[in-house]
């Protein structure tokens, strides 16, 4: 007898049909298990016999086979445990292979017959849903699953537990979605203190999506800036929790089946590798530019970081979307996310103070500037310079407007373009192109002309000649105009880098 049990293959953010067949036969004892296994799944053997063993059950002295099928699509992960649990128990007849034929099955096990959490069950849900059937997971990621829809779920602590539903001694209680997060916005605007440039310049990046570089010496606010970011974007709609979401699933960082509606906001250090950034590894996972998709990416000191890591975010920052390449398979994640950089003018970060700077001054910063290569610059929209706050403005009461104000025009601004988008698979000006940008984003006579000059001082390559346009229109719909005119055009112009770099 061969006993099936579906179950699924995770590539990026896809799941794959994966049919577990469990033969028992006679001959020699041996368990097998066939299919393009890792090392994870090929030690389920292990956990497999002893949960068995933990509820009473002993494998027969007999030759054990498990194919995973299809046999040319690799296998990862700990989540073949409980399906070839459940094939074997089906096998040994001690459960109906019948029911189970209704169920697709993720979970890990542990040796004590406990089902553990295992990552992508929301993907895992998901796609049960799409071929009707019913998902059995572990307990503590019920919650999760149930923000698939209307599915069949079975939240099951332990074998023992699922065994007794099966015979009808017990039943599953279908859980219910976790709770969605408080939308936590963290720093307020209103913490900083002067910088109306930098502020003006935050209000431009979150309302269109665009990428943004502070420069400025230490001390002068550029990480307060960026981390009030997240709160004057605004909240994700529920589809976008839901793409949010699913990528947190499959990274094993979505904890209790709690969703939430803020934005995502990554910043992680710059000793991080290039696989740390943009994904990939033995068992590939997302990165942190998938992980802050739909948010925001923070890059402190951003010529500190590797080189190669850097421009290896070039493409995803252009596409919106990571690939990666393997021998045996293409992985992809989206990552269309905000990159907030900062850094400082040069190492010594006091360049243009002659009380501070160093001797070097200004090869330092030449030098320093260079780290960061031209074709990566010329994928941010706004550079800002932020310079160091005086005495006179730290003293100064709370400015009057915050980030609740901020966050209304930038709403504002945003439902113009989902409603200008509507029809395209674009959410903000920052992603349209093409055609479609010079049909929305084209300014008039006096802004055509300042735009061609400065394109031509300016050395403006095509990439950059678009983002401006970009950022018109963003500007222009912050000021609920429905054209682009020269006034908008020349305050987009102001946030662009002067003097390309190599």
């Amino acid at each position: 007898m061969v006993a099936h049990v579906a179950t699924v293959a995770f590539l990026g953010l896809e799941a794959r049909a994966v049919e577990v067949q469990v033969q028992i036969s006679a001959g020699l004892p041996k368990f097998l298990v066939v299919g393009l296994p890792d090392k994870a799944v090929n030690e389920s053997r292990e956990r497999v016999h002893s949960a068995l063993a933990a509820i009473g059950l002993s494998l027969p002295p007999k030759r054990i086979t498990v194919n995973l099928s299809p046999a040319d699509l690799p296998k990862e992960g700990s989540h073949y445990d409980l399906p070839i649990a459940l094939g074997m128990l089906a096998a040994m007849g001690a459960v109906d292979a019948e029911m189970l034929s209704g169920y697709l099955a993720v979970g890990e096990l542990a040796l004590d017959g406990r089902i553990a959490p295992s990552p992508g069950v929301l993907l895992a849900a998901m796609h049960a849903s799409s071929r009707s059937l019913g998902l059995i997971c572990p307990a503590a990621q019920g919650p999760e699953a149930a923000w698939a829809g209307d599915i069949e779920i079975l939240p099951a602590p332990d074998l023992i537990a699922l065994l007794n539903h099966f015979r009808g001694s017990a039943v599953l209680t279908p859980p219910k979605p976790g709770e969605a997060e408080r939308t936590s916005f963290g720093p307020d605007l209103s913490q900083v203190k002067g910088q109306e440039t930098a502020k003006r310049a935050l209000e431009i990046a979150a309302a269109g999506g665009h990428n943004l570089l502070m420069t400025g010496p230490p001390g002068a606010g550029k990480s307060l800036l960026a981390a009030c970011m997240p709160g004057v974007l605004p909240e994700l709609t529920p589809s976008e929790a839901l793409e949010v979401s699913m990528i947190s699933s499959v990274a094993g960082e979505l904890t209790n089946g709690r969703l939430t509606r803020t934005r995502p906001y990554r910043a992680p250090h710059h000793s991080a590798s290039m696989v740390s950034l943009v994904g990939g590894g033995l068992r590939v996972r997302p990165g942190e530019v998938s992980l802050a998709h739909l948010g925001v990416l923070f890059l402190d000191e951003l010529p500190e970081f590797q080189r190669s890591a850097l421009d290896s975010l070039r493409q995803p920052l252009e596409t919106g979307t990571v690939q990666v390449a393997r021998a045996n398979a293409h992985v992809t994640f989206p990552a269309r996310v905000q990159l907030v950089a900062a850094m400082n003018p040069c190492r010594c970060g006091h360049l243009g103070d002659p009380a501070l700077a160093c001797s070097r001054a200004p090869r330092c910063a030449a030098d320093y500037q260079a780290k960061v290569s031209g074709p990566m610059l010329d994928r941010i929209d706004l550079h800002v310079d932020v310079q160091a706050v005086a005495a006179a403005d730290l003293v100064l009461p709370p400015p009057a407007e915050g980030s609740a104000e901020v966050r209304e025009r930038v709403r504002a601004a945003r439902e113009v373009q989902t409603r200008r988008y509507a029809a395209h698979a674009i959410r903000t000006n920052a992603e349209a192109d093409g055609d479609l940008l010079d049909e929305v984003a084209t300014p008039d006579d006096p802004g055509r002309r300042l735009l061609a000059q400065a394109a031509e001082a300016m050395r403006l390559s095509a990439r950059g000649f678009h983002r401006i346009l970009r950022v018109s229109r963003t500007i222009a719909d912050l000021a609920a105009s429905e054209g682009v005119g020269r006034i908008h055009v020349a305050e987009a112009l102001s946030y662009r880098r002067q003097a390309p770099r190599n």
